[in-house]
């Protein structure tokens, strides 16, 4: 598999922060396929270019955000940034009221503040750019979390949310997590997308995508890692990677 990007990750709980360089070389693929996360991706340009293709138009850079769950299409070249915001967070709600709806949207310089120098002095950082670029992208998903007075998600959905990332090594059903919570399935799984937009199995399929991710940043072969996040093999992790992400996982260079 040719490597399409190579750069860094870094997670925290709530979201995580991507740094890739997209090589400029004639002929070497530089575009996603059209794809749909569970996440706000906010992408800054470093010194490279990109656009995002959406159902509507074309929403350029060198600022940009991305609803959750919107289909969309990335192009870039050179070095860029992205920076994950899980919609269930206090950034994430905060975001969700700034879009008032829309499925993205360019950022002005203004608001992007100092972002993408932030972003880049974490990632050329000499020691430990990871640590670094976690730091980073906490600070600016606090500093987005201050902009609006937002509600949590309901307790009981909270409390779904924790369940499933404690027990991801089980096979995660709406039955149990119900249970905990003291309400009956059904009605789990109607407040479950109410609140996050999501069936609760979907979701599950998300934090697994999350911990596979980490787990081949750590360092795990693709079947390594599709074992970590249980994943039924690497195929699986493969395909449920390149429906959320655009691309196939063995194209990235992860560290």
């Amino acid at each position: 598999m040719e490597t399409i990007a190579a750069g860094r990750i870094a997670f925290w709980e709530g979201g995580s922060l991507w740094v890739f360089d997209v090589p400029g070389a004639a002929g070497a693929p530089s575009r996603t396929e059209m794809h749909a996360h569970h996440a706000f991706q906010l992408t800054f340009s470093l010194g490279g270019s990109f656009t995002f293709n959406v159902e509507d138009g074309v929403v350029p850079g060198p600022f940009a955000i991305v609803a959750p769950d919107t289909l969309h299409a990335f192009e870039a070249r050179g070095l860029v940034s992205h920076l994950f915001v899980e919609p269930e967070s206090r950034a994430g709600r905060t975001l969700e009221q700034l879009m008032q709806g829309r499925p993205a949207a360019t950022m002005t310089a203004a608001q992007a503040q100092d972002s993408p120098h932030l972003i880049l002095t974490a990632f050329r950082h000499p020691q430990d750019p990871r640590s670094a670029l976690r730091e980073v992208g906490r600070k600016l998903s606090d500093r987005i979390a201050g902009h609006a007075r937002v509600a949590e998600p309901d307790r009981r959905v909270r409390q779904i949310i924790k369940w499933a990332t404690d027990n991801l090594d089980s096979s995660l059903g709406i039955d149990e997590a119900a249970r905990g919570v003291g309400l009956s399935a059904s009605r789990a799984s109607h407040l479950f997308v109410e609140e996050t937009g999501l069936p609760f199995r979907t979701y599950v399929l998300w934090l697994r995508l999350v911990r596979a991710v980490d787990a081949r940043i750590a360092g795990s072969t693709l079947t390594e890692a599709a074992q970590e996040a249980g994943f039924s093999d690497s195929a699986h992790l493969s395909r449920t990677f390149k429906r959320m992400f655009g691309l196939p996982a063995a194209a990235l260079e992860m560290s």
